[in-house]
């Protein structure tokens, strides 16, 4: 009988993208037969120092953009940065521990400091297995670029060259990884609206603040609602506070956390995104509509860059050009063509495919 193949997947707690993405992949491979843990790498620093700097990353880039901003650009972007950080080094070390209690046929970083440290590990030959990872960004810095591990997959392709030429390493294209939900279509609106509140003929547009409701959604959402066209529909996340602002505010419709995104993106004309992550791609795969309007710091505003260059959304620098975007995707011509354009990264493998297609070849490799 052959043995199962056994995956690691090392994420991160920051926000809930990269977990959603872990998550997504574990079930895809799970489901192909294999067997899968997935390890929150934050988990593994001692004395609660993981959840410290996670508590420290949500503080600056909701409270002091400017410090994320120059951090992002000292140890994220610049040309020489710092090598390894402690931090990066101590999660090598207990990493390669609980490897080597119980080895992997693969590990899969879908978290740009999981990569560094699998990148580290091989390099200094203390993981046997190959080590890929999944770049979950479309603005790929420095940090997820480690060449010591052995192949990337993204779902950018305009970033697999930049990969290849700043690793050495193999890169491929893959279709973002989302949930099978986003993809249903024809789901019914109507009874998506009446869960929230909102009228049958509202133009409702979805104001994504991320899990940890991030940015100047309040001021979005004032803008879409005095425009007098559109309902601003805003995600807090688990944000309570935000959300109760934003209802004491009046400005369209506050939702906390919600496990219906699929059957909201249905009802919208459009999504307005400030850190280009996870919920993007839900909506690509959603055939919703995306403009990008006053990006969070650092990776965010690169990302929104990024997939604007790409032509998969819309990029709206100031209120009028948001305005004018979201009147530009009512010419059903033009939305078609913008959908179309962001479907078009699904046309990609499926990151599992790659993943147990691999896992055949190496399989292959040792039988001979």
């Amino acid at each position: 009988m052959t043995a199962r193949r056994r995956l690691l997947i090392l994420t991160a707690s920051m926000g809930a993208g990269h977990d959603g993405v872990a998550a997504e992949l574990a079930g895809r491979l799970e489901a192909e037969g294999a067997e899968v843990e997935v390890i929150d790498v934050l988990r593994l620093l001692p004395m609660r120092l993981g959840a410290v700097l996670r508590g420290w990353y949500r503080w600056t880039v909701r409270r002091a953009p400017w410090l994320y901003e120059l951090i992002y650009q000292v140890f994220f972007v610049a040309k020489r940065a710092p090598s390894a950080s402690p931090v990066t080094v101590l999660i090598a070390s207990r990493l390669a521990r609980l490897i080597g209690r119980r080895p992997p046929d693969e590990v899969v970083s879908v978290f740009h400091v999981a990569a560094q440290a699998t990148g580290w590990l091989r390099r200094h030959g203390r993981l046997p297995a190959p080590a890929t990872v999944l770049v979950t960004d479309f603005a790929v810095h420095r940090l997820w670029t480690d060449g010591g591990n052995d192949r990337y997959l993204c779902p950018a392709p305009a970033a697999v060259r930049h990969i290849t030429a700043a690793t050495g390493r193999p890169a491929y294209a893959c279709a973002p990884v989302v949930r099978s939900a986003f993809t249903v279509r024809g789901r019914p609106a109507g009874q998506a609206r009446a869960r929230i509140g909102a009228g049958p003929d509202d133009l409702l547009v979805l104001v994504s603040a991320g899990a940890w409701g991030v940015g100047h959604v309040a001021g979005t959402a004032r803008l879409l609602a005095r425009s007098g066209r559109y309902t601003p529909v805003v995600l807090c996340g688990r944000d309570a506070r935000l959300r109760r602002r934003l209802q004491r505010a009046g400005h369209g419709i506050a939702l906390g956390w919600r496990d219906d995104l699929p059957d909201l993106m249905a009802a919208a004309h459009a999504l307005v995104d400030n850190a280009a992550g996870l919920t993007c791609e839900e909506a690509f795969a959603a055939g919703l509509p995306v403009v990008s309007y006053r990006p969070i710091a650092g990776h965010g505003r690169d990302g929104v860059l990024a997939m604007a260059r790409a032509g998969v959304s819309l990029h709206a620098p100031d209120a009028a050009a948001l305005l004018d975007a979201l009147d530009r995707l009512r010419d059903e011509r033009r939305r078609a063509l913008q959908i179309a354009r962001a479907g078009a990264l699904f046309a990609s493998p499926p990151a599992q495919t790659a993943l147990i297609t691999a896992g055949g070849r190496e399989r292959e490799a040792r039988s001979r």
